[in-house]
């Protein structure tokens, strides 16, 4: 079965998208829409696409229904995309690029909505999909390391913090959703949340606000799990060579898994030391991400699997998320009470 999709948002990672719809045989893309129809018309060209739009209520009216609808656009944008795709009655799956939205009360009505539609709704983190964070999460599911205790992970990237500015690109500019939380950050607490397995219950975070642009520009977080577990994360833009990193260790051992979030193109790798002392590699030759993510879509809409990163899974990461910006400005520690949804 050929599945229809469609991507909203003709920007930077929308060529992954396309790209991996180019790669999965069962994905036809049947159309792009974007703000800039002239855009729209260059992506559609550029990836043979039968047909553009420069209005998403447009699209919708003329094209038969989709199967997957893809969310590409800025942050600041994303809520109201799923909202209107979800109550269109022409999409069945919306996969929505990270973050998700701006806020847990955004992401709520996408919750809600998507739910009373019948569209399923998945956030579009790539590294989830990886073989190289599976093993891990299974290692650690076996109890390979014991109890898992504390985990540390970095995202950093390079960038000349006295030539940016809000202009050059949404990540810089706090209207669009830019901000290295919004950015970077979002991956680091998410790896947490998804190798413990559970939700933290506190948060505290101290950021560096990058003094033109109004974004927090360097964060260093801790998220407070029960029993006393804890996650360590630094992230941020401006940071010379970069950092891509996680390290999770457990009663008995440790895990750690190297170029942790862009690595396409890339091998990648574990380093494990378990109980008894035993040392263990596993490498990982280059993946598209990308296209993992959408063969994954594919088997949930073909009725095989339910998603890895079901909605209300994005519910409890926007709260954490939230906690990290309350707490940046607050300097005080957040507590969290993640509610039954």
């Amino acid at each position: 079965m050929t599945l229809r999709a469609c991507i909203v948002g003709g920007g930077g990672i929308a060529n992954a998208h396309a790209k991996a719809a180019s790669s999965v045989d069962e994905v036809e893309l049947e159309a792009i829409c974007d703000v800039s129809e002239e855009a729209a018309k260059h992506f559609a060209r550029e990836y043979i696409i039968p047909n553009s739009y420069g209005d998403l209520e447009m699209m919708l009216a003329t094209e038969a229904p989709f199967d997957l609808a893809t969310i590409c656009t800025w942050g600041n944008s994303h809520a109201e995309l799923a909202i209107k795709l979800a109550r269109s009655g022409k999409v069945k799956a919306i996969l929505c690029e990270k973050p998700i939205c701006l806020t847990a009360v955004e992401c709520a009505e996408m919750v809600d909505v998507t739910r009373s539609e019948g569209v399923i709704l998945a956030e579009a983190f790539k590294f989830r999909h990886h073989p190289m964070h599976l093993r891990a999460k299974q290692l650690i599911n076996d109890g390979a390391i014991g109890e898992l205790r504390s985990l540390r992970s970095t995202f950093m990237t390079g960038v000349n913090r006295e030539a940016i500015r809000p202009e050059m690109n949404w990540r810089f500019d706090p209207e669009r959703g830019g901000g290295a939380t919004y950015d970077l950050g979002c991956y680091c607490i998410h790896h947490a949340r998804f190798m413990f397995g559970m939700e933290p219950t506190s948060v505290f975070a101290v950021g560096d606000f990058h003094e033109l642009c109004g974004i927090d520009f360097q964060v260093a977080a801790t998220l407070g799990f029960p029993g006393g577990a804890s996650a360590q994360l630094s992230y941020g833009f401006g940071l010379g060579g970069g950092s891509q990193e996680a390290q999770m260790v457990g009663t008995v051992g440790r895990i750690i898994t190297d170029v942790a979030w862009n690595n396409e193109g890339r091998p990648t790798g574990i380093e494990g030391r378990f109980g008894g002392g035993e040392e263990a590699k596993f490498r990982f030759q280059p993946v598209d991400q990308f296209a993992l993510q959408l063969r994954h879509m594919v088997d949930v809409l073909e009725g095989r699997t339910e998603h890895r990163i079901p909605a209300l899974n994005s519910l409890k990461q926007m709260r954490v998320m939230d906690a990290v910006q309350e707490s940046m400005r607050s300097g005080e520690v957040v507590n969290l009470d993640q509610e039954d949804d």
